[in-house]
């Protein structure tokens, strides 16, 4: 199978090196196998080589040609799944552990931009979380709980101060997070694969794995040309998730999310968007916009369909909300549109574990990877390397089956029903 090269995306565009992968061929051995060549299949491998492994990742098309590489850019502490929900299914305390690790997981993404020196991440701080209709109590109670439980502050702003930034009336209340930053991820991804072969790690591009043997000590990959041999093997393949594995197939929900990048119109942007935080708002399919390049363009995101529609059909929904919002960008062209696939579980948390001796998984991110992924991928990479037992934080959320076609459609009934509630609170 030919690898597919990237899809038209504004990061493909942008792209600060776009150096190819050979594909597999032959028989190679190695101490760890990594399928998949997203985020997290890239720090996980990552992670093992900086602890001494020799790691091979088998990426089907190109490394973050999936959702890794064409999603938001937003760094921020959250997972799909809200707080309560995770209390509920296990515990307070473990519910505000796994938060840590999310804090962790933005502070780890910097670390990996700094520390690497990643040209074009271009991290650019801030982070406007607001709220569509008027009622603030439950926001200065939020943001006191999250001062107390993690030492991590959230401001909060009025109408007036969020006009300050944001020429718009539709917006009442918010929080912003300084920590929080926006980054242009594929830059950043090819950076963190770069790193892991300066390391010593292995990745083939154009190399599907077609056939898998984990059951016993040494574990087994095919593709069409070659095959990797090791004694571990991990799975991370998120909304992307193929057969290979039917236990994880079953396990995965692929739902579809939009975005799209406007023309350079610095002045005509400026008129309505006057900071270079990332924008995100509290509905369930939230817009999430941010200005780039300096505020020449305008890239917006939302929307989220079970089966993929067609994206530039999208984009006129999404240019329906960017008016809504800035009436005064109604002349605002759009220059590109796209589509991706984000990898959600049943219970909206990330799927983290062993399935058996020496065969891992890391999948379902739900939209939340970019901070998520780096800090799953560390602690898969302990687990793997004997170093912590972190792993079993993520224990209460395993691979439930995801429902198949009858899953699917009860997601989408859930997004209207969400939606719905979004409309009536607005109005």
């Amino acid at each position: 199978m030919m690898p597919l090269p990237y899809p038209a995306t504004y990061y493909a565009q942008s792209l600060n090196d776009s150096a190819a992968r050979p594909a597999l061929r032959g028989i190679e051995q190695a101490d760890a196998i990594v399928v998949g060549g997203g985020l997290a299949g890239l720090i996980t491998a990552l992670e093992l080589a900086k602890g001494g492994l020799k790691p091979i990742v088998l990426e089907q098309h190109v490394v973050g040609w999936g959702a890794s590489g064409r999603n938001g850019g937003i760094v921020s502490p959250a997972f799909a799944c809200g707080a309560d929900a995770i209390a509920a299914r296990v515990g307070v305390p473990a519910a505000r552990a796994l938060h840590k690790l999310t804090i962790e997981g933005v502070a780890r993404v910097r670390g990996y931009i700094d520390d690497l020196g990643i040209s074009g991440a271009d991290p650019i701080p801030g982070l406007l979380n607001l709220r569509r209709f008027d009622r603030s109590d439950d926001l200065h109670a939020y943001a006191a709980q999250f001062a107390d439980d993690f030492g991590y502050e959230l401001t909060y702003l009025n109408r007036a101060a969020i006009r300050e930034r944001l020429v718009s009336n539709r917006y009442y209340h918010g929080l912003v997070d300084a920590q929080a930053f926006h980054i242009h991820p594929l830059n950043y991804l090819r950076g963190l694969a770069a790193e892991l072969e300066r390391l010593g790690g292995r990745i083939y591009e154009g190399s599907a794995a077609g056939q898998v043997r984990f059951s016993g000590a040494e574990k087994s990959v095919k593709t069409a040309q070659g095959e990797a041999r090791a004694p571990r093997v991990v799975f991370a393949t998120g909304g992307y998730t193929g057969g290979l594995v039917p236990r994880l197939r079953r396990a995965v929900l692929p739902i579809a999310t939009y975005m799209m990048v406007s023309e350079v119109a610095p002045d005509l942007i400026a008129s309505a968007i006057r900071t270079r935080e990332a924008v995100l708002d509290d509905r369930r399919a939230s817009d999430y916009y941010r200005v780039i390049e300096g505020g020449n363009r305008l890239l917006w995101g939302g929307r989220i369909t079970t089966r993929a529609a067609d994206a530039a059909g999208v984009a006129q929904e999404l240019r329906r909300e960017m008016i809504g919002a800035f009436p005064q960008l109604a002349g605002l062209k759009t220059e590109l549109s796209w589509s991706g696939q984000m990898g959600y579980a049943r219970h909206l948390m990330p799927q983290v574990g062993m399935m058996e001796p020496g065969a891992w998984h890391i999948t379902a991110f739900g939209g939340h990877g970019l901070n998520t992924t780096a800090v799953a991928g560390k602690v898969l990479a302990e687990a793997i390397l004997g170093e912590s037992d972190r792993l079993a934080m993520f224990a209460g959320f395993g691979l439930d089956w995801a429902g198949g076609p009858l899953g699917l459609a009860a997601a989408q009934a859930t997004y209207w029903k969400l939606q719905l509630q979004d409309w009536w609170r607005e109005r």
